[in-house]
């Protein structure tokens, strides 16, 4: 196939694969960094075994037609982790986008590299790492330049990120594990057999979590996350109400770690905070966070594209 292709449009400047544990995301995207054509598939990271064979099957499987364009192919995401294609060691914390591209390193797919992009690892304290949502910040960066000066961002998630940016770089970040607390909480404990088996979209009881979590918090979480049971019990909270609730308690224990760790740096509790990720994941931390006081806060969507775009002129540049 060639650039010219009706299929492949001719403004494509860059393969993006934002590849993570459990899906791959294949783009089309434009020196922009706008998508032109996305495909997906459950081929994560995770789930492959068979070493470099099993990644480049999936990728023939679902972009082989694409193989024969002459434009890079770059990812970013658990592609580059120990159970990857291939590991790729972290940058570390202060990083920008030149320090990330310099790090990348080229996998075989059938004669043609693609290019996998490191992570970043923080250590300032506790030691932290991510993989892939540090393209989501780039991204960002690329889309609002006027971030890079100073920003708070929260990508909400199975693991949600807080990155701090200062002077176009990645400064510090800390990971909580909201959103796998959540799953494991009600499909394997106690606070479970109470719920409602379909989901719900109960705001009220999401509020009252959140509230409880800021109002409270200091009771502790593991008490405050057995009340989800005492409140069915005793007939408080009714079981459709529970799952809701126990969101709210536990995004407002991220929120109140998350903006007391902000304020923590007084230029940090002064630059803008936004939300990247999926619109409505970051709806309900919008509504926590006013609920908090913060007001109206802004929300991008994923922005891994923009971030791959920028590092792709970069990784180019760097490569032998």
């Amino acid at each position: 196939m060639s650039v010219e292709d009706s299929s492949f449009p001719r403004e494509t400047a860059l393969i993006g694969l934002d590849w993570g544990s459990s899906s791959l995301r294949a783009m089309l995207i434009d020196g922009q960094g706008q998508v032109l054509r996305q495909r997906q598939s459950a081929a994560g990271a995770s789930s492959l075994h068979g070493g470099a064979d099993a990644f480049v099957a999936s990728l023939d499987e679902l972009i082989g037609d694409w193989h024969g364009t002459g434009v890079p192919v770059l990812a970013c995401g658990m592609v580059g982790s120990a159970h990857g294609w291939r590991e790729v060691p972290y940058a570390a914390c202060p990083a920008d986008a030149a320090q990330l591209a310099a790090g990348a390193l080229a996998v075989d797919w059938r004669g043609r590299p693609v290019r996998l992009l490191p992570g970043l690892r923080c250590d300032a304290g506790t030691p932290d790492v991510m993989r892939g949502e540090e393209t989501q910040v780039l991204g960002a960066v690329a889309l609002r330049p006027e971030l890079a000066e100073g920003a708070c961002i929260v990508m909400p998630g199975t693991h949600s990120k807080w990155a701090q940016v200062q002077g176009g770089a990645v400064q510090v970040f800390a990971t909580q594990m909201t959103g796998e607390l959540f799953a494991v909480l009600r499909k394997h404990s106690v606070l479970g057999r109470l719920m409602a088996d379909e989901a719900t979209d109960d705001l009220p009881a999401f509020a009252e979590g959140v509230r409880a979590a800021r109002d409270h918090g200091e009771e502790g979480l593991s008490h405050q996350l057995f009340s989800v049971r005492t409140l069915g019990l005793t007939g408080r909270l009714a079981a459709s109400a529970l799952p809701d609730y126990l969101s709210g308690l536990l995004i407002g224990h991220e929120l109140r770690a998350g903006l007391r760790w902000r304020e923590q740096s007084s230029f940090l509790a002064r630059a803008p905070l936004l939300l990247i990720g999926e619109a409505a994941l970051c709806q309900r931390y919008a509504k926590a966070l006013d609920l908090f006081g913060l007001g109206s806060v802004e929300q991008l969507p994923n922005t891994a594209a923009a971030g791959l775009a920028a590092l792709a002129l970069l990784t180019e540049e760097v490569s032998p």
